[in-house]
């Protein structure tokens, strides 16, 4: 942000369309990657990579996923955590059935059984839209839980009703279950999101991300223009979906290590809608942007406190968490819909100008 575009001459469509055309952008993107593959696991302890940073990057995918139904393509839902937790348990199915298998390939894979289930769900996206559509939504989230709960096959037909992360091994590295240490869960989860982020970043800029934003803008103009409403919203349904599940699939598999029907509840389905209203709506950059700010938030009110001989107690901690996310929800809806990521290009906007005014 602190530099100008000025004598950046492009001589190809090529290198005009390329994801990041300015070679300060390259730079910066270069040295983001690098904080995240190198520095941090040189100098992380695991309570830093197991409290703050695993938990941030699973559910940035999972703000990823909600953003290209509801910021790309238009469609609210309200069912991301029941999309995550379909993701998760089929994982734990996958994984108990081939047991030999890689378990990365099977939390992949869990992903195709939740955009089946997202696609099916996303069936009356083409009648209903709005608050119809999201109520539609609900229904999936309270539907799936019920059947977290009540279908014992799906949980082995465990006595406590959770599922619980299987040992598994990969090139002689511990993977998964409790004896996996936090730099290689760290690691595993880094690759999974940095490569469905930077695939997302070149669907939404091709033929099939400006189609959902031609329904996202005015359904019945992209109709007119050649773009079919339902393929087109089922779609969207089913890649959001996908991408809900590996979250929620990475979440138990390399963050909880268990898990409960309670761990995918609508709860989780707000914090989720939270993370993309603060981060921005319509931007993949905010998806990280608010899954930072609400996830690392509590950690500072009560960290920061500490340091400085102040003792907050959790329930404090959680209540102004509380006070301070609704506030900024409220502001943005209001004042800034496009959230921390329009605030980010002003600030990058007005630094190019200056010192002049515009």
């Amino acid at each position: 942000m602190f530099y100008r575009e000025a004598g950046q001459f492009k001589t190809s469509y090529k290198a005009d369309q390329a994801l990041t055309p300015i070679l300060q952008d390259r730079v910066g993107l270069i040295a983001i990657l690098g904080v995240a593959f190198i520095v941090i696991p040189a100098f992380a302890n695991d309570f830093f990579l197991t409290s703050i940073m695993i938990p941030f990057l699973v559910f940035s995918l999972a703000a990823i996923g909600l953003n290209v139904l509801t910021g790309f393509c238009g469609q609210l839902s309200l069912g991301t955590g029941a999309f995550m937790g379909v993701g998760a348990y089929a994982a734990y199915k996958l994984t108990t059935i081939f047991p030999d298998a890689n378990v990365i390939v099977m939390v992949l894979l869990s992903g195709v059984f939740s955009a089946a289930i997202g696609a099916v769900f996303g069936l009356p996206s083409l009648r209903i839209k709005g608050l119809y559509l999201a109520v539609t939504t609900l229904a999936a989230q309270f539907f799936l839980e019920w059947c977290f709960i009540r279908i014992p096959w799906l949980y082995n037909n465990n006595a406590s009703g959770a599922i619980e992360v299987p040992h598994r091994e990969m090139f002689g590295i511990v993977v998964s279950g409790a004896e996996a240490t936090p730099i290689v869960r760290y690691f595993i989860v880094l690759c999974i999101t940095a490569g469905i982020a930077f695939l997302m970043a070149n669907v939404l800029r091709g033929r099939i991300g400006r189609s959902w934003m031609m329904i996202r803008d005015m359904d019945i103009a992209a109709e007119l223009m050649g773009i079919r409403p339902l393929q087109t919203k089922l779609m969207a349904f089913a890649v959001s979906s996908y991408i809900c599940g590996v979250a929620g699939a990475m979440m138990v598999f390399f963050w909880l290590n268990a898990a409960e029907p309670s761990s995918y509840s609508i709860a989780l389905s707000f914090q989720i809608l939270f993370m993309v209203i603060l981060g921005g709506l319509g931007s993949l950059g905010g998806s990280f942007m608010g899954a930072a700010f609400i996830w690392i938030l509590p950690v500072f009110l009560k960290f920061i406190p500490g340091t400085l001989g102040f003792d907050v107690a959790a329930e404090t901690v959680e209540h102004v968490t509380f006070m301070i996310v609704g506030a900024l929800i409220i502001f943005f809806l209001i004042v800034e819909p496009h959230g921390f990521a329009r605030l980010w290009q002003i600030g990058k906007q007005k630094l190019r100008v200056w010192p002049f005014p515009y």
